[in-house]
C-alpha cells in the first residue's frame, strides 16, 4: 500500500465517521425530516461518501467512531455541521441538544466549556451565520 493510499484511506475513514456522528444527531428524534435528509444528501458529496457507504450508515451509524480532528479550527468546522443538523428543523428538543452536547464532547471540547459552546453555537445558527463566521466567533467567543 502506498502512502498515499494510505492517506486516502484514513481521509474517508475520518469522512465516514463524521457523516454517522451527523446521522446519529439527524435520526436522535426517532426520525428523519425532509430537511435533514436534504442536508445528509449534501454533506455526503461534500465528504466523498458513496451511495452504498451512505446507506450502511443510514442502516447503523454507530459502525463508524467519531474520529475527532487534531485542528481546534476543524473540530469547530465539524461542530458547525454537526450543530446544523440539530437547528435545521428550528425545533430544539432536549434530545438533540444532549446530543449535540456528547459529540461535542467527542470532539476534544473540554467538559467544562461545552454547554458554553452548545449553546453559543446554537445562537450563531440563530443568526444563520456561515462556516467562516462561525469558526471566528467561536475561536474568538471569550475575548
Amino acid at each position: 500500500m502506498s502512502f498515499s493510499d494510505l492517506f486516502d484511506s484514513e481521509f474517508k475513514t475520518r469522512n465516514k465517521g463524521h457523516f454517522s456522528a451527523i446521522v446519529r444527531v439527524a435520526t436522535s428524534d426517532g426520525d428523519l425530516s425532509k430537511e435533514e435528509k436534504e442536508f445528509l444528501d449534501k454533506l455526503a458529496v461534500r465528504l466523498e461518501i458513496s451511495a452504498a457507504e451512505y446507506e450502511e450508515i443510514l442502516e447503523n451509524p454507530m459502525k463508524y467512531p467519531i474520529n475527532p480532528p487534531y485542528l481546534h479550527s476543524q473540530r469547530l468546522e465539524r461542530l458547525f455541521d454537526l450543530a446544523r443538523m440539530v437547528y435545521i428543523d428550528h425545533v430544539l428538543g432536549p434530545k438533540q441538544k444532549e446530543v449535540l452536547t456528547k459529540f461535542a464532547l467527542a470532539l476534544g471540547f473540554t467538559p467544562g466549556n461545552v454547554p458554553f459552546i452548545v449553546d453559543k453555537a446554537l445562537s450563531l445558527l440563530m443568526l444563520k451565520v456561515d462556516a467562516d463566521t462561525f469558526v471566528y466567533e467561536m475561536t474568538h467567543m471569550n475575548k
